[in-house]
C-alpha cells in the first residue's frame, strides 16, 4: 500500500471488519460494487496452518464471475435478485472505510502490508458510503466533504486501497462447493485462532453493517459450518 503523509482510508470486506487496523480514528459501512465475496481464499498463516490450511474471504470481480461460467452460476445461485445478464453495479458487498489520521498513516499501511500476506495484493477500488449524516465529528464530516458524489445514488464515493486474493493467486482456491468450505472452516485453526471464529465474527459484524439484508451464500455458510460442527460434537 502507497505510504502518504495524509490521513488514509482503509476498506474492510473480510477480517478488518471485525479486527480493525490500529489507529483506526473513525468507520464508515458502506458498499462495494461490481464485486461478489467468496470464502475462496486458503490460509496458512492466520486461520489455518501449511499443513492443514484454512478458508477466508477475498472479493472476485465482476469481470471475473461473467468470464467464469462456473463462478457465475454461483453466484447466480445464491443472488435470487439476479439475473443471467446481470449487470456489474447489481453485484454488492457490504463492508466498512476507517479513517486513519495522516500521523499513523505510513505506519498502518506497513502494518497492513504485513497482515494481508498469503496472496492478497492491493488494488484500488471504489467505496460508496452509507453513513447517518448526524452525529459526526467534524474531522469526520471535512473528511467526507472532499469525496466526489457518486452520479446515480447522490452518495460520496470513496476511491482506495484493499487487499484481495484474485483468481491467479496461489492461494486461491475457488470455485469450491459450499459443503468443501464448510468441511474445511469447522476443521481448521491457525496462529490468529479457529477458522469457525473469522465466520463467525465476520457474519454477526456484517448484521450489525447491513440491518435490511443478507448475504445469503453467508448464511448458508454460517448454517452448513454449525451443522458439520454440531454433527461432530454428537458423535459418541
Amino acid at each position: 500500500m502507497t505510504v502518504a503523509e495524509k490521513p488514509l482510508w482503509v476498506l474492510g470486506y473480510g477480517s478488518l471488519i471485525f479486527k480493525p487496523p490500529p489507529h483506526a480514528k473513525y468507520v464508515v459501512p458502506g458498499v462495494i460494487h461490481g464485486y461478489a465475496r467468496r470464502f475462496w481464499q486458503s490460509s496458512s498463516d492466520h486461520r489455518g496452518t501449511p499443513e492443514k490450511k484454512g478458508r477466508v474471504a477475498t472479493l472476485i470481480a465482476y469481470e471475473d464471475i461473467v468470464s467464469h461460467e462456473q463462478i457465475k452460476q454461483d453466484i447466480l445461485s445464491y443472488d435470487t435478485s439476479l439475473t443471467e445478464g446481470f449487470d456489474r453495479r447489481e453485484l454488492r458487498v457490504w463492508g466498512c472505510a476507517y479513517y486513519i489520521p495522516a500521523e499513523h498513516a505510513s505506519e498502518v499501511s506497513e502494518y497492513l502490508d504485513v497482515r494481508e500476506q498469503d496472496g492478497y495484493s492491493v488494488h484500488e477500488i471504489p467505496f460508496l458510503l452509507h453513513h447517518d449524516e448526524g452525529g459526526l465529528d467534524d474531522e469526520l464530516i471535512r473528511a467526507i466533504e472532499q469525496l466526489p458524489v457518486d452520479a446515480q445514488t447522490g452518495k460520496r464515493i470513496l476511491t482506495s486501497s484493499v487487499y484481495i486474493g484474485t483468481l491467479d493467486n496461489a492461494s486461491f482456491v475457488g470455485p469450491e462447493l459450499l459443503r468443501d468450505t464448510a468441511a474445511v472452516i469447522s476443521d481448521t485453526s491457525g496462529p490468529s485462532g479457529d477458522n469457525w471464529e473469522y465466520l463467525d465474527m465476520l457474519h454477526r459484524s456484517l448484521a450489525e453493517l447491513d440491518k435490511h439484508g443478507k448475504d445469503e451464500y453467508l448464511e448458508q455458510l454460517v448454517e452448513e459450518v454449525l451443522r458439520l460442527k454440531e454433527r461432530k460434537f454428537d458423535r459418541p
